[in-house]
């Protein structure tokens, strides 16, 4: 089955760490660059990271977490993760992680993901 599963969310304080895990299968997932978006209570959906395809030499960030969240990539085991430290408040959404077509011009572009998660909330609060 072709899919992508989220977990690693959950409730946690300003300043905390979590850590984030995008499950695939069903596809190669080295072939494709893989994507985090998230969608706080009453905002768009936004794009959070992207890592490229097969080695993931290329990474990028929306400018809220650069410096704070990383993104990796682990072929071997079809996941992808997205490490979250110094956790704000505004941080708190549905984080999802969604397949990049191949050919996309731009990497925060929700038309440019074909395959998308369920979703996995997080809360960063006191």
């Amino acid at each position: 089955q072709v899919q992508l599963v989220e977990s690693g969310g959950g409730l946690v304080q300003p300043g905390g760490s979590l850590k984030l895990s995008c499950k695939t299968s069903g596809f190669m997932m080295k072939n494709y660059g893989i994507g985090w978006f998230r969608q706080a209570p009453r905002k768009e959906r936004e794009g959070v990271s992207l890592i490229s395809n097969n080695f993931g030499d290329s990474k990028y960030y929306a400018e809220s977490v650069k410096g704070r969240f990383t993104i990796a990539r682990d072929n071997g085991r079809n996941t992808v993760y997205l490490q979250m430290n110094k956790l704000k408040p505004e941080d708190t959404g549905v984080y999802y992680c969604a397949r990049r077509r191949w050919g996309a011009r731009t990497w925060n572009g929700e038309s440019e993901y074909d395959l998308w998660g369920q979703g996995t909330q997080v809360i960063v609060s006191s």
